[in-house]
C-alpha cells in the first residue's frame, strides 16, 4: 500500500433543488434531513401534512446537498474527496453480447448515472431506496478491462497500458474476484444513496452483462472530525499524506491521459488499479506503538515523519540516531513509497476500507479496497509495487487477495455516454 491517498475532503456545494412536479415535491426537497435546520417536525402536530398551501421545502443538510457533476472533462469519482460508502463491481458481458450490446449498456448506465448523481430517481422501476435523500456527493465511474476488447472485436483499440500487471510476491489472488470486462465504482456520503445506485446499475445490466464480483467499502463520514483531515485506515494510520493534489503543477500529467494521447478514445481518461488488500490485523495489533510507527515511518497520532515536524513536514531520510541507525528505518513504508525514491512514480490513491466478517478461526476479514489512479500504470503503480516487494516492512502485515486493471475513459459531454468514442469510433 503506497502511502498516497486523498488527504482533505473538499465539500461540494449543492445546487438549488429542481422545481417540484405539480402536486408533489422533488426528491432533493423532501424533509428527510430536517434535523440540519433544528426543526422537530413531528412536534408540530398531525395536521402539518394536510395544510391547504404547500409548506416551504426544508433544505437538505450539508451532507445530502453535496453534488458531483456527471458530464465533464474527466469522469467523476477520481478527484473528489473520499466518500463514506463505496461499492466496486465488475461485470462480464453475457454470452453472445458484443459491441452493439455494450454500447447500448453504456448508454443506459450513463443516463442512469446522470440522473442519480443529480439526486433524481431512475426513469423506470425506481426502488425508492434513496427517497428523501439528496445526491449526497454520489459518483459513478465506468471502466473497461483487458478482456472487454476481445469480446467486442475492438482489439486494435486496446491500450498497451492495459497489459496484465506482473506478479508480485505479496499476491494471493483469487481469480474469481479479479479483473472483468467492465468495472463500475460507486461512492456516496450516504449508504442508502450508494446502495440505490448499485441496484440501479445492476438492473440496467439486464441480459447484456452479469456480475463477476462485487466489493463493499466505507470511509469516515464527512463532518465526523473537528476539522478536515487525512483519513485513517483500519490499522489506525493516517493514510494519504503525500497524495498528489490537483493544485500540483504536474498533477494532470501524472494522473490523466493527455488530450493528444493514444489511443485517442482515452483522452482525459485515467487507469485504475484495484486491489483487495487484506490487513492481518491480529498480527498488527500485537505490535507496540513504537514498532507500528517504525513499520510506517510516521507517528500514528498525527502522521508526522519520525524525523520530526508535522504531517506535511518533508521527511529527513538522512537523519540518524546516536547509534547510527536511521530515524526513519530503511524498510519503512513511507520511505519506500516516496516518489523521489522511485524515479518520480506517483499514484492518486482513493481507497475504501472493508470488513467482510470474521473467519471460522476468529480472524477478521478486513482491510483496504485499494483504488489508485494514474496516466500509465507502468509508470505509476507497477514501479511502486515492485519496490515494495523488495523489502517493505508493512508487507508481512498485508496480503493482496484480488486485483484488477481498468481503462477509464474521459468524461462524457452533454448528450454523450461514457465510452462512446470507443464504441462508435
Amino acid at each position: 500500500m503506497a502511502e498516497q491517498s486523498p488527504s482533505l475532503r473538499t465539500p461540494v456545494t449543492g445546487e438549488t433543488p429542481s422545481t417540484p412536479p405539480a402536486g408533489g415535491v422533488s426528491r432533493r426537497a423532501l424533509l428527510g434531513t430536517a434535523g440540519a435546520t433544528g426543526l422537530a417536525l413531528g412536534a408540530a402536530g398531525a395536521g402539518v401534512g394536510y395544510a391547504a398551501a404547500p409548506a416551504r421545502a426544508t433544505p437538505l443538510s450539508s451532507v445530502g446537498s453535496g453534488r458531483a457533476m456527471f458530464h465533464g472533462k474527466h469522469q467523476p469519482g477520481i478527484t473528489e474527496g473520499l466518500q463514506a460508502r463505496g461499492h466496486l463491481i465488475a461485470f462480464d458481458l453475457a454470452a453472445g453480447a458484443g459491441r452493439t450490446e455494450a454500447a447500448a449498456l453504456l448508454r443506459r448506465w450513463s443516463a442512469t448515472a446522470g440522473r442519480l448523481m443529480a439526486g433524481e430517481p431512475t426513469t423506470h422501476d425506481d426502488t425508492d431506496v434513496a427517497r428523501d435523500a439528496g445526491p449526497s456527493s454520489l459518483t459513478i465511474t465506468f471502466g473497461f478491462g483487458n478482456s472487454f476488447f476481445a469480446r467486442t472485436g475492438l482489439e486494435k483499440q486496446r491500450p498497451s497500458a492495459l497489459d496484465p500487471l506482473p506478479d508480485f510476491s505479496s499476491d494471493h489472488l483469487d481469480k474469481a474476484r479479479s479483473n472483468g470486462d467492465l468495472w463500475v465504482q460507486i461512492g456516496a456520503d450516504d449508504a442508502l444513496v450508494a446502495f440505490h445506485a448499485l441496484r440501479a446499475i445492476q438492473k440496467d445490466a439486464g441480459g447484456a452483462a452479469r456480475v463477476r464480483w462485487q466489493m463493499n467499502g466505507f470511509n469516515r463520514t464527512p463532518g465526523a472530525t473537528a476539522h478536515p483531515m487525512t483519513a485513517r485506515n483500519l490499522m489506525g494510520q493516517l493514510d494519504g499524506t503525500r497524495n498528489p493534489k490537483p493544485t500540483d503543477s504536474d498533477f494532470d500529467r501524472r494522473i490523466f491521459v493527455p488530450s493528444s494521447g493514444e489511443p485517442a478514445w482515452m483522452a482525459n481518461g485515467s487507469y485504475a488499479v484495484v486491489r483487495r488488500i487484506r490487513m492481518l490485523l491480529d498480527d498488527w495489533e500485537k505490535l507496540s506503538l513504537a514498532a507500528q510507527e517504525n513499520v510506517i515511518g510516521r507517528k500514528k497520532s498525527n502522521g508526522a515523519p519520525l524525523s520530526g515536524g508535522t504531517e506535511t513536514t518533508a521527511m529527513d531520510l538522512e537523519k540518524a540516531r546516536a547509534d547510527g541507525e536511521y530515524v526513519v528505518p530503511v524498510n519503512a513504508h513511507a520511505r519506500i513509497t516516496r516518489p523521489d525514491q522511485n524515479g518520480g512514480a506517483a499514484i492518486l490513491r482513493r481507497p475504501f476500507s472493508y470488513h467482510d466478517g470474521i473467519d471460522a478461526d476468529g480472524t477478521p476479514d478486513a482491510g483496504l479496497l485499494f483504488v489508485c489512479w494514474q496516466a500509465d500504470p507502468l509508470r505509476g503503480f507497477v514501479p511502486l509495487q515492485r519496490k515494495l516487494d523488495r523489502g517493505d516492512a508493512l508487507s508481512q502485515y498485508i496480503r493482496h487477495e484480488a486485483s484488477g486493471l481498468f481503462a477509464v475513459p474521459g468524461g462524457a459531454g452533454d448528450g454523450e455516454y461514457v465510452g462512446q468514442r470507443l464504441l462508435e469510433g
